[in-house]
């Protein structure tokens, strides 16, 4: 199993594996998970040709450890939810109600920050590809997936550098097409296959979007 130098070299790995399928052409819209997944994003769309944008989820996290994802809210009123993990850690209707708008309110703000005045890329009828530096859970792919759904493009590929692959499985059914360049068995996180994981800022999320 590789491990990536970083998410741009990562990115461009993804988007030659891609490009090798002869699915993608200039008609395709990248649509990446900020922050980490931008800019893998980024190095996609540049391989394939195509358009960059971005698709906004936030990740519920649980009370006691944000970083343990109960669900995820995206864009439009998507929103995907855990009741298996729920209701194992006794979290209450009222404090779940708080959190979602807790990160509702994220979520705006990171859509008027990376977006500026900018209207999201017309997907209708065209095909897509959704972007992350990896997949854990899968709460947040599954939020953007939804996300997207509804705005009525012709296919949707999900595309990882990493995932394990009971993760990538959960797609299957969802969307056309689950690519992954690494799908190991003992996957322990997202992170531990990349030698630079330093976090994406929000500067640079701008940059890249406003570049491409």
């Amino acid at each position: 199993m590789r491990v990536f130098r970083d998410r741009h070299a990562a990115g461009r790995l993804l988007g030659e594996h891609l490009a090798r399928t002869g699915r993608y052409d200039g008609s395709t819209v990248v649509l990446a998970l900020p922050r980490g997944g931008v800019p893998v994003g980024a190095a996609v769309a540049d391989v394939l040709g195509c358009r960059l944008d971005i698709v906004i989820v936030r990740k519920l996290g649980a009370p006691s450890n944000r970083e343990f994802a109960m669900g995820a809210i995206g864009s439009g009123g998507a929103i995907v939810l855990d009741h298996e993990v729920i209701d194992a850690i006794g979290v209450d209707e009222q404090t779940l109600s708080a959190i979602v708008a807790r990160e509702r309110a994220e979520l705006e703000r990171r859509e008027l920050l990376y977006r500026g005045d900018r209207s999201p890329v017309d997907i209708d009828d065209r095909p897509v590809v959704i972007v992350d530096d990896g997949i854990a859970t899968g709460s947040s792919m599954r939020a953007a997936v939804e996300t997207v759904t509804v705005r009525g493009p012709s296919s949707i590929t999900v595309a990882v550098p990493v995932a394990p692959p009971d993760s990538l499985d959960r797609f299957r059914a969802s969307v056309d097409h689950v690519e992954a360049l690494e799908a190991p068995e003992h996957f322990l996180a997202v992170g531990a296959w990349y030698q630079d994981f330093t976090q994406t800022t929000d500067a640079e999320v701008r940059a890249l979007l406003e570049t491409a």
